[in-house]
């Protein structure tokens, strides 16, 4: 006999993991079927440093049917297109990782084994230079993509910076006029199940009990009901990601607003820049390992441009996750499932991406297991290999100027991601697993960008005339100069299109 539908949903946490499973799943399903209540309480903070995302958050916003000049003028939002990486393979080196793709492919081969073989002709423009996202940041300027596939403009992507705060309250308004019911206050007690391997209800420290046939984990680091009610452990990855602290800082702008993030690397982690319409945020993530609290809040400041705006927040972590993300009827989302430095703006994807997979998982009241291993067995997956992509930065470097670097440079890697890096470089081959994040134009730009030069390009390119390929690649960075120059500024068009609310 088939279980019943769950009737009840407890979030317990809010901030942008709370508020985006609360308004995801209130956007689904009806408040007269289903009661969604959270639990949150103003006297917790949140950590709200992830300011910067990747493209996969349109197709969030555009679920709960949200217009995008509305959201970011709610949220002081500003376009990103790429993130730029300073001095992360050498001192002096720059690039930056695009969104989108690089040149056109032809004839089925991927357009890189054009550029290297032009490069090993002698070419000398960098990868980027065949971005339109990359070129157009690297102008400051901003359109919106033409969905018109013959048109330069179709090969624009792009995400967002925006004030995580803000979003997490503008989510909040959302889901309530949904039916979602908040409820204020500090959890004192979390009450399991008969059975022990599920929570049964969490009792607010004023006495009142809040039951639910089904939990979210949206807590935080304290991971309050999967960590220290249910007892599930944690997959330490912190000897493949040292950093395990953060310094956050917001400042005032200096110059135009660029469309981009930016990560420079430190002697013992780095420092981002995220820009947003009143402020730019700015961190520092580094090693206690390799470096001492008040030298790092030291190196913040130095490379902070703009007046700051606050005193340093103080954020320690340890990369990796839950060993299970769903036990009993209970998720973790967010930083209660897990942590990965935000080097490539992946917080809230993870967030989505637990949201997502646990929507097209919807169970009935019984929760069968086959459901928590599919869907272990996905967040699993989608850690490690956001993971991979993570660790490549540090372990693709030549720097040898710090302890810290050195320790990067010669670590043991994860056999994934060495597989990868090894045939990049013997082959310039670059294949994409089980639906990763990271399609393969980042892999490239991020592998080229850190030094990892393939050894050859393609033989069927290399048979080309060396005169047809290098007409090709000078057109398409022409074309791509070219519509950048026609684009408004990314100032002028944040005002136009959305300029932040006053007050």
């Amino acid at each position: 006999m088939t279980a019943p539908p769950i009737r009840s949903i407890v979030i317990v946490g809010g901030g942008s993991a709370g508020w985006m499973t609360a308004a995801a799943l209130s956007s689904l399903v009806d408040e007269k079927d289903v009661t969604i209540t959270l639990v949150e309480s103003d006297a917790i903070g949140t950590v709200g440093v992830g300011e910067a995302t990747i493209p996969d958050i349109i197709a969030f916003n555009q679920m709960l049917g949200v217009d995008e000049a509305e959201f970011m003028r709610a949220t002081d939002a500003t376009f990103k297109l790429g993130i730029e990486f300073v001095d992360w393979g050498r001192r002096g080196d720059r690039y930056i990782h695009p969104f989108g793709q690089h040149g056109v492919d032809m004839q089925g081969i991927d357009f890189h084994q054009y550029w290297l073989r032009l490069r090993a002709d002698g070419g000398t423009d960098p990868i980027e230079a065949y971005s339109l996202s990359a070129v157009t940041a690297r102008a400051n300027r901003f359109a919106l993509p033409d969905p018109n596939p013959r048109s330069v403009f179709s090969q624009l992507r792009y995400a967002y910076h925006f004030d995580a705060t803000l979003y997490a309250r503008f989510l909040r308004r959302y889901a309530e006029a949904r039916g979602v019911k908040r409820i204020e206050g500090v959890v004192g007690e979390v009450r399991r199940t008969e059975s022990g391997d599920g929570i049964a209800a969490v009792v607010m420290a004023s006495g009142v009990q809040v039951e639910g046939e089904f939990f979210f984990d949206c807590t935080g680091f304290r991971a309050l009901l999967t960590a220290e009610t249910l007892g599930i452990g944690f997959v330490d990855w912190s000897a493949w990601l040292p950093c395990d602290s953060a310094l956050a800082m917001p400042s005032a702008h200096v110059g135009p607003l660029a469309p981009y993030t930016r990560s420079t690397a430190q002697p013992a982690g780095w420092q981002w820049r995220i820009p947003t319409q009143r402020r730019t945020g700015n961190g520092h993530i580094y090693s206690q390992s390799f470096m001492a609290d008040d030298e790092a809040e030291s190196i913040l400041h130095q490379g902070v441009e703009g007046e700051p705006l606050a005193n340093p927040r103080l954020i320690r972590f340890k990369a990796g996750h839950r060993q299970q993300f769903w036990r009993g009827n209970c998720i973790a989302i967010g930083l209660s499932a897990g942590f990965l430095e935000p080097l490539e703006s992946t917080s809230l994807y993870l967030i989505q991406e637990g949201i997502s997979r646990f929507i097209s998982l919807f169970p009935n009241g019984d929760f069968p297991d086959i459901l928590r291993t599919e869907y272990n067995r996905h967040m699993r997956k989608e850690f490690e290999q956001v993971r991979d992509f993570i660790v490549l930065h540090y372990a693709a470097t030549e720097r040898d100027d710090t302890p810290f670097w050195r320790y990067c440079r010669n670590m043991e890697i994860p056999d994934t991601l060495r597989h990868k890096i090894e045939l990049f470089r013997e082959t310039g081959r670059v294949f994409r697993y089980d639906d990763e994040l990271f399609a393969r134009p980042s892999w490239v730009a991020v592998m080229l960008g850190q030094r990892i030069t393939p050894e050859r390009c393609d033989p069927i390119v290399a048979a080309l005339p060396a005169g047809d390929v290098a007409h090709s690649l000078r057109s398409m960075a022409s074309a791509m100069a070219d519509a950048a120059r026609r684009m408004p500024t990314h100032q002028d068009f944040l005002a136009r299109y959305c300029a932040a609310m006053t007050g």
